[in-house]
């Protein structure tokens, strides 16, 4: 039996075009938190062979969001930052684990743990702020 928060994923997940162009795969969902992964891929790499911070964000924030929105309400960031610890080279997986740690009314904040796969080396961490509109998450819900 698929849980809500899958639902919910599964549903944002599914018009998430940006998230599938770039293979982020979802690990885990449960209430408030969220596991991601995506494969560095050689059309992903810099001129220095590292991963493109801007990548390493994306696969940090998809976290993020599924986490936002596992309690079943359209939710989207506010902002974010995000901290680069490690480069991440051509073949790495990464995988991102996300945390809610505090919500008031509408806002919630996240912590975002990227990781490469295999070791306990942390390539970024990420800090999300989030903003509920207050619309349930139902098959073709926008923001």
């Amino acid at each position: 039996m698929v849980s809500p928060e899958e639902e919910h994923a599964r549903i944002m997940l599914g018009q998430d075009a940006a998230s599938t162009m770039l293979g982020i795969t979802l690990v885990d969902v449960g209430p408030g938190r969220a596991v991601t992964a995506m494969t560095v891929r050689a059309d992903m790499v810099n001129g220095w062979g590292s991963c493109h911070g801007a990548l390493v964000a994306a696969v940090a924030d998809t976290a993020f969001a599924v986490a936002c929105n596992s309690f079943g309400v359209v939710t989207v960031a506010q902002n974010f930052e995000i901290e680069f610890l490690l480069a991440a080279k051509e073949g790495d997986r990464l995988v991102a684990t996300a945390t809610r740690r505090s919500g008031a009314g509408r806002t919630g904040v996240y912590d975002v743990t990227v990781t490469r796969e295999g070791s306990d080396e942390v390539v970024a961490e990420f800090r999300g702020r989030s903003r509920s509109l207050g619309t349930p998450i139902e098959p073709g819900a926008q923001a």
